[in-house]
């Protein structure tokens, strides 16, 4: 897989990644498009892993305030999922945190993803809450 990295809203990337966001979130999970699209589009680095030039897993960051990364919208096409594909992303995002000596990384993980986060070393924070209609916790890792 080939990793791509942009903070341009205008590149192919950024492009891919939103299609992808949009055929897991708005299509699969109903999550209504005019929240899928937030007002953290213009300040994340945004990341897609490329099969063969397809497009086929992406997730996004942006910088917090006390030196740590919020990772949002880790979503891999249905027919690539449950091969590695996004812990591979992650490994790669959290490779790169450790290179800019970033403190942490954050991440709000729809509660039937929590055991794959758990996997990576995350541990959960805080009281469930609800997210476009959709249980989440928010899960933190130590860099």
């Amino acid at each position: 897989m080939e990793i791509k990295i942009t903070t341009d809203l205008n590149s192919q990337i950024y492009k891919d990644a939103l299609q992808i966001r949009k055929n897991v979130f708005v299509k699969e999970q109903n999550v209504p498009e005019d929240m899928e699209i937030d007002e953290f589009e213009s300040n994340s680095t945004y990341l897609v892993g490329y099969k063969d030039s397809i497009p086929i897993v992406t997730a996004r960051f942006y910088n917090t305030a006390d030196n740590g990364w919020h990772i949002q919208r880790v979503a891999t096409v249905k027919e690539f999922r449950k091969k590695g594909l996004a812990k591979q992303l992650l490994k790669h995002i959290e490779n790169m945190a450790q290179n800019k000596h970033i403190n942490y990384l954050i991440l709000g993980a729809q509660d039937q993803a929590q055991e794959f986060y758990l996997k990576l070393g995350y541990h959960v924070i805080g009281e469930q809450y609800i997210d476009a209609g959709i249980n989440h916790h928010d899960m933190k890792k130590e860099i």
